[in-house]
C-alpha cells in the first residue's frame, strides 16, 4: 500500500492510541499530535479510507481503527510493544496504564521483531502462574481482544475493577481464572472482561 509519511504517521498514532488507550484519537487530537490543521488530518483520514486502511463508523465519536489485514509499519523502532501496565499473576492488583515501551531488540540482544497493532506488553508480579513459566519479574506480550476459549492464559478485568493473568475456563455457573501455582485458589466470578490473552513471555536473565 503506497502511504505518505504523514498517512503512516496517522495510521501509527491511531493504532498507538488504541493500544494504549482503548479508544481512537478524534480529528482535532491528530492535528495536535503531528502539528497540521485539522482540515490536513480530515484529508489524509479520507485517502486512507478510500484506500482500505482506516475504517470509520459513521455519525460516531472516536470511530476510527485500522483496516483488517492492514500492518501498521514502523521502521524506525522494530520489536517494540507499548507497555501498558503491570499484571498481578498471584492476587490480583489494581490496573496500572504506564505511559511506556518494551523493546524486544534489547531484551533479547539484537533478535528482531515486528510489533503487530494490537500486540501490547505487561510485566508480570507475583508467581501464580510460575508452573506455566511464566514468573515474577516476566514481561508477557498481549493480543488485545475481548474473547477466549477454556485454557487461554488472559488477561481479565475483575467486577472490582482490579486485572490479574490466568488461566481461562468457563463453566456452568461462570468463569475461573485458574492461576499455575498450588498455593493459589482460583478466582471464580460470574463475569469478567476478558483484554487479551497471552502470546508470548519474554525473560531477560
Amino acid at each position: 500500500m503506497n502511504l505518505t509519511p504523514k498517512q503512516l504517521k496517522i495510521l501509527q498514532l491511531i493504532r498507538d492510541w488504541r493500544v494504549r488507550r482503548g479508544y481512537s484519537p478524534t480529528m482535532q487530537e491528530l492535528a495536535d499530535e503531528i502539528g497540521v490543521s485539522k482540515v490536513t488530518v480530515f484529508e489524509h483520514v479520507e485517502a486512507l479510507i478510500k484506500k482500505g486502511a482506516l475504517v470509520r463508523e459513521p455519525n460516531k465519536a472516536r470511530s476510527l481503527s485500522i483496516a483488517e489485514g492492514t500492518a501498521v509499519p514502523d521502521e524506525s523502532r522494530p520489536g517494540r510493544y507499548p507497555l501498558v501496565g503491570k499484571i498481578a499473576a498471584g492476587y490480583p492488583i489494581e490496573k496500572v496504564a504506564e505511559q511506556d515501551e518494551i523493546d524486544v531488540n534489547e531484551l533479547l540482544c539484537g533478535r528482531s521483531a515486528r510489533s503487530g497493532d494490537s500486540t501490547f506488553a505487561l510485566k508480570v508480579e507475583g508467581d501464580s502462574m510460575k508452573d506455566e513459566g511464566i514468573l515474577d519479574g516476566d514481561y508477557v506480550l498481549v493480543e488485545r481482544t475481548e474473547t477466549a476459549r477454556n485454557g487461554d492464559r488472559v488477561v481479565a478485568l475483575l467486577p472490582d475493577g482490579q486485572t490479574t493473568l490466568k488461566t481461562y475456563y468457563k463453566e456452568d455457573d461462570g468463569i475461573r481464572l485458574q492461576p499455575a501455582n498450588s498455593s493459589f485458589d482460583p478466582i471464580k466470578v460470574k463475569y469478567c472482561q476478558v483484554q487479551g490473552i497471552v502470546k508470548g513471555v519474554v525473560r531477560r536473565y
